[in-house]
């Protein structure tokens, strides 16, 4: 899907360079640093226009948030909605998901989010899933010990894919469901697309993969 390009987005997006880390590298094994706490380090990988993000953020306080979205034109979005409710606790990065393991050490991360990624459809692009094994590797060397990934999507092929890639790499999986909005979980947070998908009566599916070192 091809993205509008916003209006004075360079502008926007220094407006908020108290949350914008432009070189994330420098920060790798020092984002409770930056943060000014040893909370937990929670990722979303693709954050859009952060609603997700933003609902975290004031539901857990004592979480870090790193948020991280490749395109500016949305990531300006986001970063303007954290800093509209005045969130202390999220910064942003914007950077492909392929470098996730380049910017934090090993260990620092307890959680990451993949929220409704893109799933990539033709057979040959494979490898360009987040949930393809070269991410899961790169996940795992940044998750602790028993650090988890949250996973949600509207595409059932997706999930079955990724179900069979957390299996091969030695994820433990609970909490599967094939219909989020029907089940007994409670707590969810939606995204943008999440409620798009919702109101047209789209089945979500969810699970979360363990990592257990």
């Amino acid at each position: 899907m091809r993205v509008r390009r916003k209006k004075h987005c360079a502008e926007r997006m220094e407006n908020c360079a108290d949350i914008w880390i432009r070189d994330p590298e420098t920060l790798k094994g020092k984002w409770r640093e930056a943060f000014g706490n040893s909370n937990p380090i929670h990722v979303e990988i693709g954050c859009g226009k952060g609603g997700f993000t933003a609902g975290m953020a004031e539901k857990y306080p004592d979480v870090n948030f790193v948020a991280v979205e490749v395109v500016e034109d949305i990531i300006v979005m986001a970063m303007e909605k954290i800093k509209e409710k005045g969130l202390k606790n999220v910064l942003f990065t914007n950077m492909d998901a392929a470098n996730t393991d380049s910017i934090f050490a090993e260990g620092e991360v307890e959680r990451i989010y993949l929220n409704f990624s893109d799933p990539w459809k033709k057979k040959k692009q494979a490898k360009r899933r987040l949930t393809h094994k070269n991410f899961l590797d790169r996940y795992k060397m940044i998750l602790k010990d028993g650090g988890d990934i949250w996973f949600k999507t509207d595409n059932k092929q997706l999930f079955e894919f990724s179900l069979n890639s957390f299996a091969a790499e030695d994820f433990k999986m609970r909490n599967i469901t094939l219909d989020l909005h029907n089940s007994d979980f409670e707590g969810n947070i939606m995204t943008e697309y999440e409620e798009r998908f919702v109101s047209l009566g789209q089945p979500i599916y969810r699970l979360e993969a363990r990592y257990v070192k």
